[in-house]
């Protein structure tokens, strides 16, 4: 048997005095590591500054990309009158073929913007001015409206041959005369004007301030 003096103590539980020096050890740790924290986070942090340069929109290829602007339209109305006259047996027989045609139309007129070069072009982004010189205006398009257009007689004499063509050549007629009515009234200068204030109207939206838009018959 061992002796008593010679076995383990048992265990005893901490004194009060112990467990009060184990709390104040674990503050101190906790406030050690808050102020460190505290004081990494309070240390100012190196910034980086990255500058983005946004492209703005060049003031020809704006205005390049409004490509055919038409900037006037007429409706216009004629009446075609064609005839084709016939001499039969050396001239002795005649007669007519004849066509009453009512035409409408529309004559579209502008400027052709993919026509605009360089050379057209001075700007100073610095000052805000601009000066532009559009193409010469003219027509775009001279179309017939089938809604409008009819034929209002047609008429073969009985010593006529009928000619199947006769309406196609008076189509072409009403076309072409309407097209020339058009310009006869001033399609084109008004076309000018009105491409003129809308090319100015784009070029302001870009930031330009001073913007002179001319057209090329006025440098003439």
């Amino acid at each position: 048997m061992l002796d008593p003096m010679t076995e383990p103590s048992a265990r005893r539980p901490l004194s009060t005095a112990a467990i009060v020096a184990l709390a104040l050890l674990g503050a101190a740790t906790l406030f050690c590591v808050g102020s460190a924290a505290m004081l990494y986070s309070s240390r100012p942090v190196a910034s980086s500054t990255t500058e983005v340069l946004r492209a703005t929109p060049d003031v020809i290829t704006a205005i390049r990309d409004l490509a055919r602007l038409e900037a006037t339209t007429f409706h216009i109305e004629r009446v075609i009158d064609l005839r084709d006259d016939q001499r039969h047996l050396f001239g002795l027989v005649g007669g007519q073929d004849s066509i009453l045609l009512v035409a409408a139309g529309d004559v579209v007129a502008g400027v052709d913007l993919s026509k605009l070069g360089p050379e057209d072009v001075s700007v100073d982004p610095a000052r805000g001015t601009a000066r532009i010189v559009l193409p010469a205006p003219e027509v775009l398009t001279a179309a017939l409206d089938e809604d409008g257009t009819y034929v209002f007689s047609r008429e073969t004499d009985v010593f006529a041959r009928r000619d199947q063509e006769l309406e196609t050549r008076a189509r072409r007629e009403a076309a072409r005369s309407i097209r020339a009515a058009a310009i006869e009234a001033g399609i084109l200068d008004r076309a000018g004007q009105s491409a003129k204030q809308t090319v100015a109207s784009l070029v302001r939206a870009l930031g330009y301030v001073d913007v002179d838009v001319r057209l090329a018959t006025d440098e003439r």
